[in-house]
């Protein structure tokens, strides 16, 4: 019962990992999008934004 248990454990722990890293990827995604807008988007002096 204990190993059974063990090996729910491992697979919920890698199933939340992966969904965790997944999520990482859409907002590294969405950063470089408005990254590059701005990058694009900015104005004869300076950026739109402050970074």
């Amino acid at each position: 019962m204990v190993p059974l248990l063990l090996v729910l454990l491992v697979i919920l722990i890698l199933f939340g990992a992966g969904f965790a890293v997944e999520v990482l990827w859409y907002v590294a995604i969405a950063v470089l999008v408005l990254w590059l807008l701005g990058f694009l988007m900015r104005s004869g002096s300076g950026r739109w934004y402050r970074w």
